[in-house]
């Protein structure tokens, strides 16, 4: 039995807790294994780990709602106790993956992130590919904690290269896992989005959501769990191998990449490109392809890609046409 605290501050308790603490009566009654009690301005929270907090993020939907509107009603109440248990088929009809913080949805906003979820639904290992600001990340992270919510999987592992992209790791400050950090710091940020802070630093501190460097999965097996592999593009043939041969049973992966934007020394091919040809023909692996269209950060990172491209097309272009003029090479007599 494990007991939380919850202390209300600056917040009128009989808006809040309703008459006669009817609210909280209500939140007891949808969680019948726990036990919730309300004393002055605290909440009480005593029952098993997981279902704690679940509690916990419903309370956190509450205040936040409390916050924005100024009052709670058991109609509320009851939409938000759906909403935190509610599992993703359910959604599917409004396409949301998973309710985040702050009254945040998560769902695909385009036509391609949509067949990222379905290519997931359908697939054990994905391929997601595309450019910068298309959301193949975030949608990745989405799935995997909506995954673990369903108790789908009993973990998530996310891993990426620690690649240096024009950097050297050696001047930044800090032990090793100080300097990978900031190579981190993007799936953090959408982790962030999605989980409870106080959720997902238990998780880490329990395993439940493991980020680490892929040098870090070399000689495990991945089972039971929602896997990410993040920055694809900036392995050797080698790592993706080596990475793709970790997978245990019932254990979901999907792989994201922009092959445009390899940090890797010059001579090094990309082992991304290698696994795509080599697993091209082979089934039960989807492969999803996003592109300008599908970006969703600022309005100009659409056309700086777009004219990015353009130049690189110009570049082959150009390339094709010094071939045809210059014709076969002559022999030396």
């Amino acid at each position: 039995m494990v007991e939380k605290v919850i202390t209300l501050e600056n917040i009128p308790l009989l808006d809040f807790l309703g008459t006669g603490n009817e609210n909280i009566k209500q939140i007891a009654a949808a969680f019948p294994q726990s036990k919730v009690v309300s004393r002055g301005n605290e909440i009480r929270i005593q029952g098993r780990a997981p279902e704690i907090l679940r509690i916990n993020d419903l309370l956190n939907m509450l205040l936040q709602h409390f916050h924005r509107f100024g009052h709670i009603t058991p109609e509320n109440i009851k939409e938000y106790i759906a909403l935190e248990g509610a599992p993703f088929e359910e959604n599917q009809k409004n396409d949301v993956i998973i309710y985040g913080n702050k009254g945040l949805v998560v769902k695909p906003k385009s036509a391609n992130q949509r067949k990222l979820v379905e290519a997931s639904l359908k697939n054990d290992l994905v391929f997601a590919l595309g450019p910068a600001g298309t959301g193949k990340t975030y949608i990745a992270v989405a799935l995997a904690v909506r995954a673990l919510k369903n108790r789908e999987v009993k973990r998530i592992i996310i891993t990426r290269p620690a690649v240096e992209a024009g950097e050297n790791l050696g001047f930044l400050p800090g032990d090793l896992q100080e300097k990978l950090d900031p190579y981190l710091r993007p799936i953090y940020d959408a982790l962030s989005d999605m989980v409870p802070s106080e959720k997902l630093k238990f998780y880490q501190e329990t395993r439940v959501i493991e980020i680490a460097p892929l040098a870090y999965m070399r000689g495990r097996t991945l089972h039971d769990a929602f896997v990410l592999l993040d920055e694809a593009q900036n392995t050797t043939g080698e790592q993706i191998k080596m990475f793709l041969t970790r997978m245990g049973p019932n254990s979901k992966v999907i792989i994201t990449g922009d092959q445009t934007q390899v940090d890797l020394p010059k001579r090094q091919k990309s082992g991304l490109k290698e696994a795509l040809h080599v697993l091209k023909d082979v089934k039960g692996i989807g492969m999803v392809y996003l592109g300008g269209k599908d970006v969703i950060r600022h309005k100009l990172v659409k056309s700086i890609i777009e004219a990015y491209d353009k130049v690189e097309s110009q570049k082959v272009s150009d390339k094709d046409e010094d071939k045809r003029t210059k014709g076969p090479e002559q022999g030396t007599a």
